[in-house]
């Protein structure tokens, strides 16, 4: 197989992401898959997402039906304020992130188009929904969903859902070789973006995402017990498009967070899985 040089990378944020350099030769991924990205390039994005700024005003919230009949509710800071799944965005103030909304896939670019024209910043999750399944998606709310998070981080055409990202993916077969951009995720329910190792002795790991406590509906850079993540069932995977160097049995991949980054890493002891 043929070998290149990563030499570029997506700038989002300042110092968002260690540059790859130019000795890291990377392996392409699948050719057959639905897109390329690279570790770096996943981190960035992931982190442009969590940080997107935008000013949202009293008509981007909804809690009730929207025009075509679907109930949505706004994770704005007057949803649920005293309850554990309480909302954070403000009206007239800018806020960071892109919020949580069931079935949304939307970037920066269209999350800030559908905001401008008065659409609902966001839309919780609930049993509800998870039951309705696609026909609890709002065509008038904007925002993204665990998948839809994940989706844009690999560069996916389209949204892959939960029970459909495996079809992508290959499964690790070895937990100790988790690298940035790979994925934990279980079918049906929930899935988080790796971002490496959180300590030298490879126990706990940084990851990115949304619908996930202990901020439920705002994208966000955690770290949590790797152990505590797979016994809630979570399955290791690895996006056949994603770029990879070939390392040595007990080697790490290289490092994508920088250390600031890493110090914004909201601390998980004990994880649970996110979106009732």
């Amino acid at each position: 197989m043929k070998r290149f040089l990563v030499l570029g990378t997506l700038i989002v944020t300042a110092c968002s992401v260690v540059p790859e350099t130019p000795d890291e030769t990377l392996f392409p991924g699948d050719p057959g898959a639905p897109s390329q990205v690279t570790p770096v390039e996943s981190m960035a994005i992931a982190r442009q997402l969590a940080t997107h700024p935008w000013r949202p005003f009293a008509g981007n919230i909804l809690h009730g039906k929207d025009q075509s009949g679907i109930l949505v509710n706004t994770p704005d800071i007057s949803h649920e304020p005293d309850g554990p799944r309480k909302g954070w965005w403000t009206p007239g103030q800018v806020n960071e992130g892109i919020p949580y909304k069931w079935g949304g896939y939307d970037g920066p670019e269209t999350f800030d188009a559908a905001i401008a024209i008065g659409n609902a910043a966001g839309d919780v999750s609930s049993p509800a929904k998870r039951a309705a399944d696609n026909a609890a998606v709002s065509k008038h709310a904007a925002g993204l969903d665990c998948s839809g998070f994940v989706s844009k981080c690999l560069k996916l055409p389209s949204v892959h859902d939960t029970a459909k990202l495996p079809s992508v993916c290959e499964k690790l077969s070895n937990i100790a070789d988790l690298r940035p951009g790979d994925l934990l995720n279980i079918p049906r329910r929930h899935v988080i973006l790796c971002g490496g190792w959180a300590n030298k002795e490879r126990t706990w790991i940084h990851y990115y995402e949304t619908g996930g406590g202990p901020q439920y509906w705002k994208p966000a850079l955690k770290q949590a017990p790797l152990d505590k993540l797979l016994a809630l069932g979570y399955q290791p995977l690895r996006y056949r498009g994603m770029a990879r160097a070939t390392l040595q049995p007990g080697q790490s991949a290289k490092e994508v967070l920088t250390r600031s980054v890493k110090a914004t890493a909201i601390s998980v002891p004990e994880p649970t899985v996110g979106e009732p």
